[in-house]
């Protein structure tokens, strides 16, 4: 076996242009610097109006809530990492109002009634909140955010049959997402009655700062002339059930780890394998041609130097081919298939005490960041496990107990050592800013696109447009 080597924990920015801002831990840098968009004119309109859709009755309790924003909360849960929160206004800079009246719904006392009498609860509380959406989108510039708060009760209706894939979470960001509404979601069991108030106000504080359009941080060292592409593919079926189509979305990041807007393509030209889609050569170019165009877009007609495209299947030939038809050098594009299901594990062993000791398993788990080279095309890295240098040298695993799964990296295009691949990857995890976690298992390039591919495929239509990501968060 080769030897392995680590990447320590990867450092991010708050503030465009004081480098010095910045610190590996998401949560500590906002309270010292504050959010990376504070300092950008116009990001973020003060005060950020909140829109509401809730049960009868509630809105006492969600006023609550709201108010607990403007707080401080002592951590009761993960210690080792989770800092005091300090009140919205103090981290962000910003307030929180409630909008107008006309925006402020409260669903009919008989909705409980017409979940339990229904067959179809799902289909009855869905048609409710259509109804009630269609309003708030006559009045769209009264607000910046909506909350919808769906209590335990209505649990019946948030999932479909067993043949019926309904999600209500989707169904709601699909409507809403093609109006261009931003929403925020509250479930009773995870933010009212959660016994860690301070873990659900980081949580809920800044999923509703990056939907209000702000950035609360970015990759602090990168590479300026890069792009990374995440993949994903959802199937969904044709309107006479008779053809089947893929929806392709195509989440396009740039050096610092920003996506803020996605490409969607639906197709039904399409080869599936094992429940797995994959692209003809001639859409696999359409989709990069187009996600080219949008990051050169976002950067004043700028093409990147290197392109890095992940998708959680492998590359078939023509998915390779359609890369680089749309990608004339081809010293610049790596294609990496990133799986979560690799059977290796790896465990630290402690020097040994005594020259006859063998060594024993350590405590904690192997450090995050460290990676193992198999072949010239493989290549294990661990986005889980210890993380002392974010929190002050302590062991910290933030899944608390079990042996960390690596993730397999195999490479379809592209050369190189595997070292920067992996540093590239390791950042990307820290990128999602729809939690308030040190990391994520996988890279913001794959989550995000999964979870839009499971929204989008919902819509109605899809517009040749590129879509802002805030909406479908």
């Amino acid at each position: 076996m080769p030897a392995h080597s680590w990447w320590p924990e990867p450092e991010l920015s708050f503030h465009p242009t004081r480098t010095e801002d910045r610190t590996a831990h998401p949560l500590e840098g906002l309270i010292k610097f504050g959010p990376y968009s504070r300092a950008l004119i116009n990001q973020v309109i003060d005060p950020i109006r909140l829109a509401m859709l809730i049960p009868s009755g509630a809105r006492q309790s969600v006023d609550r809530l709201l108010r607990e924003l403007e707080e401080r909360h002592r951590p009761r849960e993960r210690r080792a990492y989770l800092p005091e929160f300090l009140g919205f206004s103090r981290v962000f800079g910003l307030r929180l109002v409630t909008a107008p009246q006309n925006v402020c719904i409260e669903l009919p006392s008989t909705v409980d009634k017409e979940l339990s009498d229904s067959s179809t609860p799902h289909i009855a509380l869905a048609q409710r909140l259509s109804q009630a959406l269609s309003s708030l989108i006559t009045n769209r510039s009264d607000f910046d955010v909506l909350i919808i708060y769906l209590p335990s009760r209505w649990s019946v209706g948030f999932e479909g049959g067993k043949d019926d894939d309904f999600d209500l979470h989707d169904y709601i960001k699909a409507i809403t997402a093609s109006s261009g509404i931003p929403v925020q979601i509250i479930l009773e069991d995870s933010a009212m009655s959660y016994f860690c108030r301070c873990s659900v106000m980081w949580r809920l504080s800044i999923a509703i700062y990056c939907k209000a359009g702000g950035v609360p941080w970015k990759l602090a060292d990168t590479d300026e002339d890069a792009a990374y592409i995440g993949l994903s593919y959802a199937i969904r079926t044709g309107p006479r059930n008779d053809r089947r189509f893929v929806t392709c979305c195509s989440q396009v990041f740039d050096a610092d780890g920003a996506g803020l807007e996605f490409i969607a393509y639906e197709t039904d030209d399409i080869r599936v394998e094992r429940d797995n889609p994959f692209l003809s050569r001639s859409d696999m170019r359409r989709v990069m041609a187009r996600s080219l165009a949008l990051y050169q877009h976002r950067h004043a007609g700028r093409s990147p130097k290197r392109v890095v495209v992940h998708k959680s299947t492998e590359f078939k030939p023509e998915e390779v081919d359609g890369c680089f038809d749309s990608w004339k050098a081809p010293e610049g594009l790596d294609l990496v298939q990133i799986k979560q299901s690799a059977r290796w594990r790896g465990v630290l062993i402690d020097p040994p005490r005594q020259q006859s000791d063998r060594g024993n398993p350590a405590a904690y788990p192997t450090r995050r960041g460290t990676y193992l080279q198999l072949s010239g095309r493989d290549v294990l890295l661990w986005t889980q496990g210890n993380a002392p240098t974010a929190v002050g040298g302590r062991n910290f695993y933030k899944e608390g107990k079990g042996i960390p799964s690596p993730l397999m990296l195999t490479r379809f295009a592209g050369h190189g050592a595997w070292d920067e691949g992996c540093r590239q990857v390791l950042g990307l995890t820290k990128m999602d800013w729809n939690n308030d976690s040190l990391y994520e298992r996988l890279p913001i390039t794959l989550s995000f696109a999964t979870a839009l591919a499971q929204v989008v495929k919902r819509m109605p239509s899809i517009a040749p447009k590129p879509y802002e990501s805030r909406f479908f968060m």
